[in-house]
């Protein structure tokens, strides 16, 4: 083998096996949408990749690496769908979140179903609960950073229920509002929230 042949033949091998997570990844967040973690088997993840259970365990070692490579590709889209400019306002926030969830909600309400049932998914739930806190104190800095901390951690729990997954379901899927319903109602109760809080001192 040729000095040139062999590192094109190794990032061709790279690829190959980039791809082939890919389709395990995607095969393994098709079945948990589907069925429980306990039906779910490696034979039938892998046949649905196209590969088989022998690579699916070399590549993520069982169920648990799938499921925490799917909770990581969530997570990336979830923080892109939810990039916000610079002093964004309610309206904004209840936009953003609103989209994610419309892509990534009935996902995330499958996997909160099964808490309970599996416990390896708490630990990466709990890893998701912590973000959207940190989202949504950073979406309302300014609000958050004028009042003294009990206060601050009362009106952060406000708007955290205001823009949950739970209350996006509750709207969406329990009432059956539009997608642009939910959006203008999500609004209304984080502009609500922060008027309350600013009357307290008026």
């Amino acid at each position: 083998m040729s000095a040139t042949t062999r590192p094109y033949r190794q990032v061709a091998r790279a690829a190959a096996t980039e791809e082939t997570r890919r389709r395990l990844v995607a095969a393994f967040a098709a079945a948990i949408g589907r069925s429980w973690m306990e039906e779910i088997t490696l034979d039938e993840v892998a046949a649905a990749a196209g590969t088989t259970r022998q690579t699916a365990i070399r590549l993520f070692g069982g169920k648990e690496g799938l499921l925490a490579a799917v909770t990581e590709r969530i997570g990336r889209e979830v923080v892109l769908r939810r990039s916000l400019p610079p002093g964004a306002g309610a309206r904004a926030v209840a936009r953003a979140v609103v989209q994610d969830y419309e892509a990534s909600g009935d996902m995330v309400m499958r996997l909160l179903a099964q808490e309970g049932r599996y416990p390896p998914m708490a630990a990466l739930l709990d890893t998701g609960r912590a973000w959207h806190r940190r989202w949504v104190a950073e979406a309302f800095a300014q609000a958050l950073s004028a009042l003294p901390p009990p206060r601050r951690e009362v009106l952060l729990d406000q708007l955290v229920v205001a823009t949950d997954v739970f209350t996006w379901k509750l709207l969406r899927r329990d009432r059956r509002r539009t997608a642009a319903e939910v959006e203008e109602m999500v609004a209304s109760l984080i502009i609500g929230i922060l008027q309350q809080e600013r009357q307290r001192d008026a």
